[in-house]
């Protein structure tokens, strides 16, 4: 007398529908991994909550009750001493320099890694591999020659003096991201658009642009963080109040007294929320212009 498949197949069934992972065990909590990102959520939270009840106490209060101290009365002077102390200048400074910058760099890597990409003469990744020489030089080492630069061509004390050299540290990271972007276009793009008549204008700007959005918002994201965040070059080739910017505008609030610690809190909060919505609107394209760096 044969067994009937029904039991055997029902029997298989129940096993093949327990959920395992892919080791072969059934899916349990890992509480150790939940402790580790409390943990981790801990202290990335303490220091924002220390910065942001900082800057909606007064100075007496802070100095009584510590940085740990709940806010009992809520105030908003501090951001409002800022903008009466300068911040307002120093913060346009700042949108000036930025904002200079990064049209620089969308006006000469695009075009710039294009001609690296589609030119694979010998002579062009010679002059490749010498550009991105850039990378290994830091601006420390050349800030004497940069200043006799800037001083000599009458920039010194400029925000043309700052933009200038900002860019130029700029250019070797982001022609290496926008390069790698673009070699991952593939090639009868390319010979379609060659086979229909296409200039090489109609080419770069229907073809290459759309297709690098990622990797050019990787670098406006770049450029624009360098730019914002920059200390060294407005330290060294500025001089006057008229031409700070937000790293060295920071300074105003240590005095020889002792240091304004909610009014130096909200002005570092003012001055990252234009980066932080930057980040917040471009991150998906960062990180795709990121993953793009080292070609095919």
């Amino acid at each position: 007398m044969r067994r009937g498949p029904t039991a055997g197949h029902h029997a298989g069934t129940r096993q093949q529908s327990r959920p395992r992972n892919l080791s072969g065990s059934r899916n349990r909590p890992n509480y150790l991994a939940g402790i580790g990102v409390l943990l981790w959520l801990c202290l990335v939270a303490l220091p924002l909550y220390v910065m942001l009840g900082a800057t909606v106490q007064t100075r007496p209060d802070y100095s009584a009750g510590g940085p740990l101290s709940f806010p009992e009365n809520f105030t908003f002077s501090n951001y409002t001493q800022d903008f009466s102390n300068g911040f307002g200048r120093y913060f346009l400074n700042t949108i000036v320099v930025t904002t200079s910058v990064v049209v620089i760099v969308l006006l000469l890597v695009p075009p710039l890694a294009f001609s690296i990409v589609r030119n694979r003469g010998r002579a062009t990744g010679r002059v490749f591999r010498l550009f991105l020489l850039g990378l290994a030089i830091p601006a420390q080492a050349v800030i004497v020659p940069m200043f006799y630069v800037i001083s000599t061509a009458g920039l010194y004390d400029n925000l043309i003096g700052v933009i200038l050299p900002t860019a130029a540290f700029c250019l070797p990271v982001c022609a290496l991201i926008l390069t790698g972007t673009m070699r991952d276009i593939a090639d009868e793009l390319f010979e379609a658009m060659a086979i229909d008549g296409a200039t090489t204008r109609r080419v770069f700007f229907q073809l290459v642009v759309p297709l690098s959005r990622s990797g050019l918002a990787t670098i406006v994201v770049f450029s624009a963080l360098q730019a914002w965040n920059g200390f060294l070059f407005p330290l060294v080739l500025t001089q006057s109040e008229e031409t700070k910017v937000l790293t060295l505008g920071l300074y105003n609030f240590q005095t020889q007294y002792g240091i304004n610690i909610p009014g130096l809190l909200a002005a570092v909060v003012l001055s990252t929320l234009p980066v932080l919505l930057v980040y917040l609107f471009a991150r998906r394209a960062l990180v795709q212009g990121l993953m793009g760096v080292g070609g095919k």
